[in-house]
C-alpha cells in the first residue's frame, strides 16, 4: 500500500484492508473523518473536497483495480469514502440522521437496486468504481429528503 500513492487513496489509508467488511470499514473512516474535518471546513470547501476527491478517486481507483487485476477489489474503498462524505454533508448533524443515513447508504452499496447494477456491470474502470457508489449516496439524499418531509 505505501509504495504506491493510488494504493493508499484506493484503500481509504489502510480501511480497506479491513479482513471484515472493508466496505462498511471505509464507510465508518469517512463518518469519523467527516466529523473530525468539519470543524473547519464549510460547505464550499466540502463541495471542493468532494468533487476532488471523486477525480483523484477515478484516478487512483481505476489505477488500483489494474494492478490487481480486479476492476473493483473489495479494498478499493475510496469510492465509499467520498460517496458518504457527499451523503453526510447534506444530511443533518445529528448522530441519528448520520446513522440512518449510514444504514442507507449500505444497504444502497450492498443491495445495488437499478440502474446501480447495471452502471456497476457495465463501467469497469475507475470512473465506473466511484459512480455506483455515487449513486447510491443520491438514493440515500433522496430517503432522507423524503423521510425529513
Amino acid at each position: 500500500m505505501r509504495q504506491r500513492l493510488s494504493r493508499l487513496i484506493a484503500f481509504g489509508f489502510g480501511s480497506g484492508l479491513s479482513p471484515w467488511a472493508p466496505g462498511t470499514v471505509g464507510t465508518l473512516w469517512a463518518w469519523l473523518a467527516f466529523v473530525v474535518l468539519d470543524r473547519w471546513l464549510g460547505p464550499p470547501a466540502w463541495a471542493a473536497l468532494i468533487a476532488a476527491g471523486a477525480a483523484v478517486g477515478a484516478w487512483a481507483c481505476g489505477k488500483t483495480g489494474r494492478d490487481l487485476g480486479v476492476p473493483d477489489h473489495g479494498s478499493i474503498v475510496w469510492d465509499e469514502i467520498v460517496a458518504f462524505w457527499l451523503v453526510l454533508l447534506f444530511v443533518p448533524a445529528t448522530a441519528a440522521a448520520q446513522f440512518v443515513a449510514f444504514v442507507l447508504f449500505r444497504f444502497f452499496d450492498i443491495v445495488k437496486p437499478p440502474p446501480i447494477r447495471h452502471f456497476d456491470a457495465k463501467l469497469k474502470n475507475g470512473f465506473g468504481v466511484m459512480f455506483d457508489d455515487l449513486l447510491a449516496a443520491l438514493y440515500t439524499l433522496l430517503l432522507v429528503a423524503l423521510w425529513q418531509r
